[in-house]
């Protein structure tokens, strides 16, 4: 795969997000060939042109070439930064699509990152800001990263086509992560939920509530589904409406599922009470999957045991997502480590469908940066 002991070599356009993640954090360059050679229209798409734009924000000293067509990507990564910061996203993407990225870079800045992010809070494509809010910021305060000035906060909501979403995300800086040992999930106590309106009738969100409470009040009583409709400028540019819901456990693990509408002029008009039913179910079947973390973050857990100290950390997974595997390979890659895999099957105690237990030494990264101050 790599071409020279030093910078890697990929084509085509997948995983472009990781790859270039994993490039700033192992300070390894590297180039992507044939992005959608073929396509009618090759080249970077916007929203990764923004992604890239991004990077280029929070680091120092980043080089980036482009060739002509936009086929051709060759990075060379900088000093992750940090600082007061602001970035319209593309609208073709949810905030989610940046945010976990920056989830993944925002512990290592040379300065704390304050960063406001404008653009589709809630899609259908990306993780909402809803429930990386509700399932990141805890998973990552396992790792030890909390303070005061960590937060996510949305602003406004803004919806596909239009977007017009405003979010604000401020993270701490670490010198170094804590190994962590999440093996036991726990049983589930409470689910709370996020139903959302905007630039339709408020009513839409106490129709999504009602039908989702009637798949889960069958399970458990602590059901709490908070409905928030949002008014004039802070709703954004298109109509939409939809749920998240999270379910915690009794040993702190979030596991999470969200559906929102279609887009305003595409596709068939969904109705809010079968967007909450089967929002519900979506969720009945993560909690099946089960794990510490939920399908979402599994390669952000991955990632920050990778990164952690010398020491052993472990975690119990779910089945192992496609984007998972991939992530795992990159890995490889950037860093060269290895995790042990070893498949729990559905036992006596283990309830629901298999799960994966990873296991991996960390390669004690420090964050450089911060001591240079």
């Amino acid at each position: 795969m790599a071409t020279q002991a030093h910078s890697l070599s990929y084509a085509g356009c997948n995983f472009l997000r990781q790859r270039l993640v994993l490039s700033t954090l192992s300070g390894r360059p590297v180039k992507i060939r044939k992005i959608r050679a073929r396509d009618d229209n090759p080249g970077l798409r916007d929203f990764e042109a923004s992604f890239i734009r991004l990077l280029d924000k929070i680091t120092n000293g980043s080089r980036i070439e482009i060739n002509q067509t936009g086929t051709t990507l060759y990075y060379q990564p900088g000093l992750l930064y940090g600082g007061s910061l602001e970035h319209d996203c593309s609208v073709l993407r949810g905030i989610g699509y940046y945010l976990e990225g920056l989830l993944c870079l925002a512990p290592f800045m040379k300065h704390p990152l304050k960063i406001v992010l404008r653009g589709v809070t809630n899609d259908q494509v990306d993780p909402s800001v809803d429930v990386l809010k509700a399932t990141a910021l805890p998973l990552l305060k396992q790792f030890g990263i909390d303070g005061e000035s960590f937060e996510l906060k949305i602003l406004r909501r803004g919806m596909p086509p239009g977007g017009g979403g405003e979010v604000i995300f401020s993270c701490p800086v670490k010198k170094a992560l804590k190994p962590i040992q999440l093996t036991d999930p726990g049983k589930i106590k409470r689910i709370r939920g996020m139903a959302y309106s905007v630039r339709v009738s408020p009513q839409m969100a106490n129709r999504i509530v009602d039908s989702a409470r009637g798949v889960l009040n069958k399970f458990i009583p602590d059901i709490y589904i908070y409905t928030d409709h949002m008014k004039g400028i802070s709703s954004g540019k298109s109509p939409g409406f939809g749920l998240s819901l999270v379910a915690e456990t009794t040993n702190g693990t979030f596991l999470s599922a969200e559906l929102a509408s279609n887009p305003q002029g595409q596709g068939a008009a969904v109705l809010p009470e079968d967007l909450g039913r089967n929002c519900a179910r979506l969720l009945l079947e993560e909690i099946y999957r089960g794990g510490c973390v939920d399908s979402t973050n599994q390669s952000l857990a991955l990632l920050l045991m990778t990164l952690g100290q010398q020491d052993v950390s472990k975690v119990l997974l779910g089945p192992l997502s496609p984007y998972t595997i991939e992530f795992l390979r990159h890995l490889k890659s950037f860093f060269q480590i290895m995790f042990k895999i070893e498949t729990k099957s559905c036992g006596e105690e283990l309830k629901g469908g298999d799960k994966v237990l990873m296991t991996c030494v960390g390669i004690g990264f420090s964050n450089l940066s911060k001591t240079l101050k």
